[in-house]
C-alpha cells in the first residue's frame, strides 16, 4: 500500500510538472490561427510594417496578450485580436509557418486547425483562394519539418459575414478541392447572431458533404442554442459548449450520438464564460461520460498553452494519466479524419504515449 501511495505521488508530480507535461502528446480540436501567433513573430511583423503597437518587446507583449492576473474581461479579451499586421502575402506565410512549427513546442501531436481567411484579407483585400492555399502550404510545411499531423477547419464569423458572404466564400473555397481541409467552423458573437440565423448556408454545407461542421455555441448562450447548432446546423461538434452542464438530457444527447464538445478551461475564465476553472464543467462531464475534449482556443492571446489547461485539469479534477490519454483518444474519435486515419492515428499515439512513459515515468 504504502508502493502504492509513493508511486501515486510521485506520478502526480509528473502530471503537475510543466517542463515534463509539454513533452505529453496532445490532440487538439480547437484552437485558432489567429491566436496562436508567436509574440515574438508578430513582434517582428509589427515593426516591419510599422502598424502603431510600441516598439519595445515587452510593451508590445503587454499590448497584444491577455493579462495573466486580469480578471475575466471579454470585451479586453476581443480588443486583443488585430488583422493590421499583415501587408503582404509573404507575411500570411511567414506567420503560419512560425505559427504551426511552434506547436511542437506544446506537445501537440494532431490538431485541427481553424482559421478565417477573412481575417487575412479584409485589410489588404488579399485574395481569399490564394490565402487559403497559402496557409495550408506554410502550415503543412511547417508540420512536416517538426512532425505534426495536421488538418484544417475555415472559421466563418457570424457577426462579421453575412450568410449570403458565407456562400460565395464557400463556394470559392470548395472548387480549390483542398483535401487538407476537413471541417467547417462558425465562430464570434453567439448572443446577437444565433444558430438559426444561418440554417440556409449550414443545409448547403451539409447537404454538398464535403466538411463537417463544428459550431461555437453554448459558450455565453443557453443550451437551446447547443440543440440548435445541432439539429438546424447538422453540428458534429460544438465548440465551448459549458451550457450543457445546465441540462443532463443534452449530456446524455451527446453521449448517445458522439457529438464531442470542444472544451477550453483557461480561455473560458477570461472571457467570463466561465470563471470558476476549479469546477469548470469539463471535469464534471468527463466523468460522466460525455464526449469532452480539451483545448487552448487562443493561447498566445491569453498568454498561456495548452498544456496549461492539462495541469489545471490534474490539479482541480484530479485527472489521471489515464485520464489524459482518454481524453485525447476522445478527440481523435470525435475528430474529422476518415475512419482509416481515426484508427492508424490512435494507433500511433498510443506509441507515443508509451515512449512518454519510458522517458518520464520510469521511477
Amino acid at each position: 500500500m504504502k508502493d502504492n501511495k509513493t508511486r501515486d505521488s510521485i506520478a502526480q508530480d509528473i502530471l503537475l510538472n510543466k517542463d515534463i507535461m509539454i513533452n505529453f502528446p496532445k490532440v487538439e480540436l480547437h484552437r485558432h490561427l489567429e491566436g496562436s501567433m508567436p509574440i515574438k513573430n508578430l513582434f517582428e511583423l509589427s515593426n516591419k510594417n510599422k502598424i502603431g503597437l510600441p516598439e519595445n518587446l515587452n510593451d508590445f507583449q503587454k499590448e497584444v496578450q491577455f493579462p495573466r492576473d486580469q480578471g475575466p474581461d471579454f470585451l479586453l479579451f476581443l480588443s486583443k485580436f488585430r488583422n493590421n499586421y499583415y501587408k503582404s502575402e509573404d507575411d500570411v506565410y511567414y506567420i503560419t509557418y512560425e505559427s504551426v512549427k511552434n506547436l511542437k513546442n506544446d506537445g501537440i501531436y494532431y490538431i485541427e486547425l481553424r482559421f478565417s481567411p477573412e481575417h487575412y484579407c479584409l485589410e489588404n483585400n488579399f485574395d481569399r483562394q490564394q490565402i487559403t492555399k497559402l496557409i495550408i502550404e506554410a502550415g503543412n510545411k511547417a508540420a512536416k519539418d517538426t512532425g505534426i499531423k495536421i488538418k484544417y477547419l475555415v472559421s466563418f464569423n457570424r457577426n462579421k459575414q453575412t450568410q449570403e458572404e458565407m456562400l460565395s466564400l464557400y463556394n470559392q473555397l470548395k472548387k480549390l478541392k483542398l483535401d487538407d481541409i476537413v471541417g467547417i467552423d462558425l465562430a464570434g458573437d453567439e448572443l446577437n447572431f444565433p444558430p438559426r440565423l444561418f440554417t440556409k448556408f449550414f443545409s448547403t454545407v451539409f447537404h454538398d458533404g464535403l466538411y463537417k461542421m463544428t459550431i461555437h455555441a453554448g459558450e455565453v448562450t443557453p443550451p437551446e442554442q447547443i440543440w440548435d447548432a445541432i439539429f438546424y446546423l447538422y453540428a458534429s461538434r460544438i465548440g465551448h459548449g459549458v451550457a450543457t452542464i445546465k441540462d443532463p438530457e443534452l449530456q446524455l444527447y451527446l453521449k448517445d450520438n458522439g457529438i464531442y464538445l470542444e472544451q477550453c478551461i483557461t480561455s473560458n475564465k477570461q472571457t467570463g464564460a466561465w470563471v470558476d476553472e476549479e469546477n469548470h464543467p469539463l471535469g464534471y462531464l468527463f466523468k460522466k461520460g460525455v464526449p469532452v475534449t480539451m483545448n487552448s482556443d487562443d493561447p498566445v492571446i491569453q498568454n498561456t498553452d495548452l498544456t496549461d489547461d492539462y495541469i489545471k485539469s490534474v490539479k482541480y479534477f484530479d485527472f489521471s494519466l489515464d485520464d489524459l490519454i482518454r481524453i485525447n483518444l476522445n478527440a481523435l474519435s470525435g475528430s474529422f479524419l476518415s475512419q482509416d486515419e481515426k484508427k492508424a492515428f490512435a494507433s500511433e499515439y498510443i506509441k507515443k504515449v508509451e515512449d512518454f512513459k519510458k522517458k518520464f515515468m520510469k521511477r
